[in-house]
């Protein structure tokens, strides 16, 4: 059995980033070096359910359905949501555009 690879959150989110622009997979894997096709498509898979939280999770731990990673203190649950929610919103503008350009070819 192989040896595990932990990706840091960045790289998760940056290889969700470019799927959901449309990037092709074989692409997202060389660049970000990632090993495995089933490892994106987790993190889509998470991402698309609203789990962003287990992005965050350690290699081989896992959390309690329904349950997210204990926070600190009350700020930094919330500078995590806004993160969560700024990106949610530079999705959406890149997904715009892109349906602009699209729009624009036809």
């Amino acid at each position: 059995m192989g040896t595990r690879v932990s990706y840091p959150e960045e790289v998760k989110l940056k290889a969700i980033e470019m799927r959901l622009a449309g990037v092709p997979v074989k692409e997202v894997m060389e660049e970000l070096n990632i090993r495995n096709y089933t490892q994106l498509k987790t993190w889509m898979r998470w991402y698309r359910n609203g789990e962003m939280h287990r992005l965050a999770q350690p290699v081989g731990k896992q959390y309690a359905f329904g349950k997210g990673p204990e926070f600190e203190s009350e700020t930094a649950r919330l500078q995590a949501e806004n993160r969560y929610l700024k990106q949610q919103v530079e999705v959406l503008k890149k997904y715009a555009e892109l349906e602009r350009k699209w729009r624009q070819k036809l």
